[in-house]
């Protein structure tokens, strides 16, 4: 057989590729095995129907919905935690996200394909909704075969304008699958008042310090121990929000010597100095600062040195092996714009702090306004970072971690009002997904409580400003 003849062979041989759709009754059939509520709710009836008669069948929806309506009216926090999402989800897998109102703002924003063997619309699938609180759903979606998660998130703006919704994020899920995080509007409407201070130690987990709320209405939490925060922030963000609702949510610790805190506050002083008698170390200026991280490394040296002796290998927070947590104040000042030798030794004795701190409870918390590596050379040794309202888009990455703005951490498009301060984003380790949270408002006088009911009972408390004196 010649060329010619056997290529006709080939042309004229059966189609690799089907060049009709599925009958109707099969992808009726795929449809209902996919959703078998459909199939299943109407046999429920009408099998109530058959045991119990139309009387009785009525009766009985009208007594689950009659539960329901009084389980939401007697007890809304068990109601709102278990129901609501699941009925939500419901609600909006069926009006929203769903027939051909789905398929046309698909198609409006660009995320279909047609199959060039059939010319068949294809419109990208959704798996599942979960709707986590009033104002944010996330919809796992099948992608069309030819796209990626970055092809998604290149649509993202167009899909919230589409949806005319407060913010879109988008990440991958699983191969093939992205899931998208509606967010329908501003979840923080008023200021949240300043969380409750413990009564006894004992009640306080330092692995998760109450902070302010997220914006699934769930308390907003972040660890004390384990490892080291960042809070990045614009002037008049909130993080002296975050700040002292931390002390705050540790105050009993700091009363009973299980937590202590060595403060470096580089503008002087000004925004700590209500909260000195807290402190067990304090510093106002770069050379005073520098001998509170020389004493702070020669502490945690000593206890690593216990630790060997004594063959432990992780301490565990106690009046005898407190948590020593180092809060410094406009970090800046310390790593980036005072004097170049002062700098260099300022950062070199962080790095040795917050390499070596862990097991032995030494922590570091920062706080500053600009994020970049001229400013903060250690940055990526933070291991919890927790982004405020920035003046730069790229600030959202260098915090919270390349995409994160991509992913829907809009941290640079939060407004600078004192309105808006104490909003921002963290990362959800399990996700990957930015969350975001509003920090409690610490007013002077929660701070004056705060310092009257836990100011350490046996203080050592020194000020290394020398000529002020102990607190």
């Amino acid at each position: 057989m010649n060329k010619r003849s056997s290529a006709a062979t080939r042309i004229s041989g059966p189609a690799r590729h089907a060049s009709r759709r599925p009958g109707r009754e099969v992808q009726a059939l795929a449809w209902l095995f996919r959703h078998p509520g459909f199939l299943l709710a109407p046999a429920a009836v009408v099998g109530l129907v058959a045991l119990l008669g139309p009387l009785g069948a009525g009766i009985t929806v009208a007594a689950l919905v009659g539960g329901l309506l009084v389980w939401w009216r007697v007890h809304p926090a068990t109601f709102d935690r278990f129901a609501a999402p699941r009925l939500r989800a419901t609600w909006r897998r069926w009006t929203v996200y769903r027939g051909r109102r789905w398929a046309q703002l698909m198609s409006d924003c660009g995320l279909t394909r047609e199959h060039r063997h059939t010319a068949e619309q294809l419109v990208p699938r959704v798996l599942r909704v979960r709707s986590s609180s009033p104002t944010i759903d996330t919809v796992y979606v099948r992608m069309v075969r030819g796209q990626d998660v970055t092809f998604w998130q290149d649509r993202a703006s167009v899909l919230w304008e589409a949806l005319i919704a407060h913010r879109v994020a988008i990440t991958r899920h699983r191969p093939g699958v992205v899931a998208i995080v509606i967010e329908w509007e501003l979840p923080f409407t008023r200021t949240i008042p300043a969380p409750d201070i413990p009564d006894q130690a004992d009640e306080v987990d330092l692995g998760a310090v109450e902070i302010g709320d997220n914006e699934r209405g769930e308390p907003f939490t972040a660890p004390v121990i384990g490892g080291h925060r960042l809070v990045a922030g614009a002037s008049g963000s909130g993080k002296g929000s975050i700040l002292w609702s931390t002390l705050r949510g540790v105050g009993p610790c700091i009363r009973d010597g299980v937590v202590r805190i060595w403060m470096v506050d580089l503008k002087g002083g000004v925004e700590t100095e209500q909260g000195a008698p807290l402190f067990h170390r304090y510093a106002t200026s770069m050379s005073e600062a520098l001998e509170l991280l020389t004493e702070f490394r020669d502490a945690m040296r000593d206890r690593q040195d216990w630790m060997r002796d004594n063959n432990i290998r992780t301490c565990t927070p106690s009046a005898g092996t407190p948590v020593e947590l180092l809060v410094i104040d406009e970090m800046a000042m310390l790593t980036a714009y005072g004097d170049r030798s002062a700098v260099r030794d300022a950062l070199r004795l962080l790095a040795e702090i917050m390499t070596q701190g862990r097991a032995s409870l030494f922590c570091v918390h920062g706080y500053l306004q600009e994020p970049s590596k001229d400013v903060l050379d250690v940055r990526e040794l933070f291991t919890q970072r927790i982004c405020l309202g920035v003046t730069a888009a790229s600030h959202v990455d260098m915090v919270l971690g390349e995409g994160a703005r991509e992913r829907g951490a809009l941290a640079d498009e939060i407004p600078g009002d004192d309105r808006h301060a104490g909003i921002g984003f963290v990362i959800d380790r399990g996700s990957r997904l930015p969350v975001r949270f509003r920090a409690a408002y610490v007013t002077d006088d929660d701070i004056t409580e705060l310092v009257q009911r836990c100011a350490p009972r046996d203080a050592d408390v020194i000020e290394l400003a020398g000529d002020r004196g102990a607190a």
